[in-house]
């Protein structure tokens, strides 16, 4: 299977929409009078736009010879561009695919290529796959990214076996290997992630690399080995680099990192004046930074920053499009592409008024079309944890010499902890907890005390990281066990207590990681949570981003993972978890 498979419409569907253009049928909907944004000619033209079910089959000066009950829209005084494609979506960040998809489409982001880690670790290959086949019917179009890593040490290996990696890999919603967060495993010899890469380039599939502050020589020998993308770059400079060396660059917009603004203007500085090679993207955000919208705020602050609006919208759609090989199908505004369509009130103005995905109406004239929104979650394996094991204030042990700080949100390095930690509680004048991470299954554990996390958070738990396994942090043994307790009965998310008091929760019933609900009530409960830990302490860019890469081990210096404390750099558990 290849990436020809996507979006096919049967030979049936095609004579219908055959004789549409013939004027032996009627097509579906027609914008008549509509300026356009033609990425063949890099112009604003004007035509007429017929659409059939959800395909796109003429474009040009004509009406249809047979209108029957088409809709008919005059878009005079508007400006159509294609639907905006976020390419790098992490869709597990409180929110689900579903929740994330139906809010994007409504901001005008109408596809979404998604990262499939939770799914690929907590889902047998049959489900996870009939799960995204079925997200696929909806109006948004979903492809997927396969991982080659677990991006943490995990205690059972066999998770990526070569039967799972070739079934995600050959799948035809599938269309790109990566992020590629172990390479430095690869130039260190690991032949079986380099075979992978090699069987994604065969299937004419790009590689999408994980390469913060590398150096030209690092990029280099990546692109040897079939990488052709990296979003990683945090300045003009390293942006350049990637360019040079032949990569397609991937600019970042995200919560922890909210680089585009400076990202363009340094990229202009530079002199660097051909945008065809570059994309946006946010990153797998959490739900409040999406309160302006998706890949439209992206498109906002390129044309803010002077960017010329035509490259903007293409780093969004046609160029995102052309690197991932569908723009046959996606990006563009023609006949045989997906009847992904914005309308807007003007050429600089990104955010839509009116948006079609997959010919159906998602917002009209700023008010969202509803849908129903439920889901059949339960028939793929994805359903609240259940935690069918106790804890005691006696089992967590916190005798350990050597702690772990937070520089920022995400960095973690050793510390040498002076602490009593033979007592149950902790004083509020420090900003050192303790911390724990308990296999969801019950048994393992790993103790010690964390730095930088806060001054006065007294119990949280939290399911939310790529395992589901549970985390505890706290000044305060008994209320750690207490949030424990709460975080048991509700099937996983997130649990604050307080004075024997839970003072703030989110479910999160879909593998622990995410929830049921739409976006913006996500939302209101992650503002409400975080500004709970700010009033107690927690002074980084994002708490639900520390909370997730306790055990990414793609990132420095030191994680807690399934093993035991891990040193990232010499590979080496430091402290091995202990045996329940």
């Amino acid at each position: 299977m290849t990436t020809e498979r996507i979006q096919r419409w049967t030979k049936t569907r095609l004579r219908e929409h055959l004789s549409v253009i013939r004027g032996e049928r009627p097509p579906t909907l027609v914008l008549k009078h509509a300026t356009y944004l033609n990425f063949a000619r890099r112009k604003w033209l004007e035509a007429n736009i017929w659409i059939a079910d959800d395909q796109i089959v003429y474009v040009g000066q004509e009406m249809p010879e047979t209108l029957g009950d088409a809709e008919v829209v005059d878009c005079t005084g508007q400006c159509i561009v294609p639907g905006y494609i976020e390419h790098h979506a992490h869709p597990f960040q409180l929110y689900n695919p579903l929740s994330l998809a139906q809010y994007a489409s409504e901001r005008g982001t109408t596809t979404l290529i998604n990262d499939n880690l939770v799914y690929f670790l907590n889902l047998e290959k049959k489900k996870a796959l009939s799960l995204i086949e079925k997200l696929e019917e909806l109006p948004t179009t979903m492809y997927w990214w396969t991982r080659y890593d677990s991006q943490s040490e995990l205690l059972k290996d066999d998770m990526f076996s070569n039967s799972k990696i070739k079934a995600w890999l050959e799948h035809h919603l599938v269309v790109q290997g990566g992020e590629l967060t172990s390479w430095p495993r690869v130039l260190q010899g690991d032949d079986t992630t380099l075979h992978w890469m090699q069987e994604t380039t065969r299937l004419r599939k790009p590689i999408e690399g994980h390469l913060p502050g590398a150096s030209e020589k690092t990029l280099s020998q990546m692109a040897l080995l079939g990488v052709t993308c990296d979003h990683e770059a945090i300045t003009g400079e390293e942006v350049v680099r990637r360019l040079d060396v032949g990569y397609t660059v991937s600019l970042r917009h995200s919560s922890i990192r909210p680089d585009l603004p400076r990202l363009f203007k340094e990229l202009k500085e530079l002199g660097v004046d051909y945008f065809g090679r570059c994309l946006m993207t946010t990153d797998g955000s959490p739900p409040s930074f999406y309160e302006e919208g998706i890949m439209n705020k992206c498109i906002q602050i390129a044309i803010d920053s002077g960017i010329d609006p035509i490259d903007a919208y293409g780093m969004a759609t046609y160029y995102v499009a052309r690197y991932y090989n569908i723009d046959h199908k996606l990006g563009m505004i023609g006949p045989g592409r997906t009847a992904h369509l914005n309308f807007l009130s003007a050429k600089d103005s990104p955010t839509p008024v009116s948006v079609l995905a997959k010919g159906q109406w998602i917002l009209r004239d700023g008010e969202a079309v509803t849908k129903e929104a439920s889901f059949p979650w339960s028939d793929y394996g994805i359903a609240p944890i259940e935690f069918n094991w106790t804890l005691s204030e006696n089992e967590l042990h916190f005798s350990m010499p050597m702690g772990i700080e937070m520089t920022n949100a995400v960095i973690l390095k050793p510390y040498q902890t002076m602490l009593e930690t033979a007592s149950t509680a902790l004083s509020t004048d420090h900003d050192e907890s303790f911390f724990a991470m308990i296999d969801k299954k019950g048994k393992w554990l790993v103790t010690t005390t964390l730095k930088g996390f806060s001054t006065s958070v007294m119990g949280l738990a939290s399911s939310y990281s790529y395992t589901g396994d549970v985390i505890l942090i706290g000044k305060s043994l008994k209320a750690m066990v207490q949030a424990f307790n709460e975080l048991k009965k509700q099937g996983g998310g997130l649990i604050l207590v307080e004075e024997d008091q839970v003072i703030d929760r989110i479910e999160l019933p879909l593998l622990g990681m995410m929830s049921d609900k739409p976006m913006e009530v996500i939302m209101n409960q992650e503002q409400s949570f975080t500004k709970k830990l700010r009033e107690r302490g927690y002074k980084h860019e994002d708490p639900m981003y520390s909370l997730q890469f306790f055990s990414s081990t793609h990132l420095p210096y030191i994680r807690v993972t399934q093993k035991g404390i891990y040193d990232v750099r010499k590979k080496r558990i430091l402290f091995p978890a202990i045996m329940r």
